[in-house]
């Protein structure tokens, strides 16, 4: 279901796979062809899903069981689509999304083993079956993803490492999961394999391009990131 004129992108992956820089990246090489476009992420995304994301992903936060979270997650999705998603395709902004369900039917279908129906009918019901029109799965080595996904949060001082505190069997299934979707949605989910951060851009801007074409295409100036990954 598509809601006015808008383009709507998401990035998946796991925690660590690099799809927030990419989705800077997309958005900064988009906006400099003049073309509108509203960056955001789940959790979060909205003010009242910035107060869930709190919950969701503070290494704090004890004794959630796996339905809560995914209640919550589809709480904030349902705001998100109302508040800033739906909006924003009905003005025909370029919307670009640090994941959406994809994420919640990798990590709470298959690594809390709650399954895809549950998933894919909370969709149909509370996010009126709004599905992305291109998903970018940025593919990792899941050992490496993950262990990137912590350093960063020590780094950052960050309390939001309630995820990546489980265990190896945990992400392998979620990394399952991914392999999954992208099997079953083959129309609108593209793989990316790993690489340096600027062959990754490269990589996505092409996609895009091809399954844009009236966004222009023309050569942006990308930044150079020689030797870092994605």
């Amino acid at each position: 279901m598509r809601f006015g004129r808008g383009i709507f992108i998401t990035f998946e992956g796991l925690d660590g796979c690099g799809k927030t820089t990419q989705l800077a990246r997309l958005a900064e090489a988009l906006s400099a062809r003049s073309l509108d476009v509203v960056a955001t992420r789940e959790p979060g995304g909205s003010g009242i899903g910035e107060r869930i994301r709190a919950i969701l992903l503070d290494s704090r936060t004890a004794g959630l069981s796996s339905y809560a979270e995914l209640a919550l997650m589809f709480a904030d999705r349902a705001q998100h689509v109302e508040e800033v998603i739906q909006p924003a395709l009905k003005m025909g902004k370029i919307v670009l999304c640090d994941r959406y369900t994809d994420s919640t039917e990798a990590y709470q279908g298959h690594g809390r083993r709650l399954g895809s129906e549950v998933v894919l009918n909370l969709h149909r019901e509370l996010c009126r079956n709004l599905w992305p029109e291109l998903t970018l799965l940025l593919e990792t080595d899941t050992d490496s993803a993950v262990n990137r996904a912590r350093n960063r949060n020590k780094t950052n001082s960050s309390a939001e490492g309630r995820f990546e505190a489980e265990d190896a069997a945990f992400f392998r299934r979620v990394h399952r999961g991914f392999e999954t979707i992208a099997r079953r949605e083959r129309k609108r989910v593209v793989r990316i394999a790993p690489g340096t951060i600027q062959g990754v851009e490269v990589e996505v801007l092409k996609i895009v391009d091809k399954r844009f074409p009236q966004l222009g295409s023309r050569k942006t100036k990308l930044p150079a990131a020689v030797g870092s990954r994605a």
